[in-house]
């Protein structure tokens, strides 16, 4: 029983995507958060044109189903087939550290997620959650209401100084308070931020086709400790979801240390 627990508080941490702190990956020396300085007030910099086809390229994951690769430095990694107009989308989320590695499945279809968690789900079952007992920006990769485990079109809503680099690249500052759960980035995390978690330095890439394509975003240092960049990747426009609701005698629910494991 003793190992089984362990088993459900590791996997329900792999859940929260708790492993975004990196010292084999950290942000680049020259992030402006390394100091605690009050952020400045925000006033509109951005560039109308970049503006425009950012917005533009955003708006579109919600009209089309696409591949999502998340990655915040070698600690965790999200991989996820999702389809927006539908309300369904798989996701495969590897939490990792030096001695452990955990692999979460989900399956969300409309307003119900499933789970396959080490420790908790048997082979050939799923574990079904309860999203109302969980906390704000608890990050179990996928969610009811916000298919996207990145949030992309609200957090680059929050930009008011993009500005073209030039070959379909862009750059800016977002705010992290209106997308929490990004990558294991909570409610708790971002407000422990404090102003700093309002001007976050991102680059944004899109392809050929003026489609969001990458999305970089380095999140404040902590205590003095760089924190790895969040990179998602958006691929496979238009391809085929194929999501269906488990049968009901391979579902259990979720017991109670997992969602107390996840705040709830």
């Amino acid at each position: 029983m003793r190992k089984i627990a362990i088993c459900a508080a590791c996997a329900a941490i792999a859940l929260a995507g708790c492993a975004t702190t990196s010292t084999a990956d950290p942000a680049p020396s020259t992030s402006v958060f390394a100091s605690a300085e009050p952020a400045p007030s925000v006033t509109s910099t951005a560039d109308p044109a970049a503006t425009a086809a950012l917005g533009k390229a955003t708006a579109a994951l919600g009209t089309t189903s696409y591949t999502m690769t998340v990655t915040a430095g070698t600690g965790f990694k999200l991989s996820a087939l999702l389809d927006p107009p539908g309300g369904k989308g798989t996701a495969e989320l590897t939490a990792s550290g030096p001695n452990t590695e955990i692999t979460v499945k989900s399956l969300l279809i409309g307003q119900d997620l499933w789970a396959q968690i080490p420790g908790i789900t048997k082979d050939g079952t799923w574990t079904h959650l309860d999203m109302s007992r969980l906390p704000e920006g608890a990050n179990v990769g996928l969610r009811p209401g916000r298919i996207d485990p990145v949030d992309s079109a609200n957090l680059l809503a929050s930009t008011t100084d993009v500005q073209s680099t030039g070959g379909n690249t862009y750059s800016g500052t977002v705010d992290l308070t209106k997308a929490a759960g990004i990558a294991g980035l909570d409610r708790v995390t971002i407000d422990g931020y404090g102003s700093a978690a309002q001007r976050v330095p991102f680059v944004a890439a899109l392809d050929e086709q003026g489609r969001l394509a990458t999305l970089t975003v380095t999140p404040p240092a902590v205590n003095g400790t760089a924190i790895a960049p969040i990179e998602a990747r958006y691929t496979e426009y238009g391809r085929t979801v194929d999501a269906e609701q488990p049968q009901a005698a391979t579902v259990v629910e979720a017991p109670e240390n997992v969602y107390r494991a996840l705040g709830g």
